[in-house]
């Protein structure tokens, strides 16, 4: 039988999140169980998670405004209706350029798993190669 979850059905509110995180982020949890959690982040202007990786791996889809993730192999620039899929035990950070804040629809497997704080000279490095204008080839 399908399942509908309709918006607010959790009974938690929209809120700013706490934790392993730089800046302001809000979060809308819309299904969370041990093997997969959905939800909406809101990361403002220079906010962006520590450090972290998911151990099924993580699929964000970009719903509004700009953002960067970021692994050992480099940063990628994403904006609206762009999908980025981070494999099982990949360590990363994701977050808002410094210029506009982002909205993603967060599709995560089997939890997370944290790790440090993204520096600011390591975060200022990574959004500096791109502008509001700017897309990653």
């Amino acid at each position: 039988m399908l399942t509908v979850i309709r918006q607010g059905a959790t009974g938690e509110k929209s809120g700013r999140s706490v934790g392993p995180y730089t800046g302001e982020i809000w979060r809308d949890i819309v299904h969370q169980d041990p093997e997969i959690s959905v939800g909406s982040v809101y990361f403002t202007p220079c906010a962006r998670s520590y450090w972290h990786t998911h151990p099924g791996g993580q699929l964000l889809i970009v719903v509004s405004g700009e953002g960067v993730v970021a692994d050992a192999d480099g940063v990628v620039h994403m904006t609206v209706g762009d999908m980025v899929w981070t494999p099982p035990d990949v360590r990363h950070w994701h977050g808002a350029t410094a210029e506009r804040s982002v909205l993603n629809t967060v599709i995560t497997y089997r939890g997370v798993e944290w790790q440090e704080e993204v520096t600011e000279s390591d975060y200022q490095a990574a959004v500096g190669q791109f502008t509001s204008t700017t897309a990653s080839a």
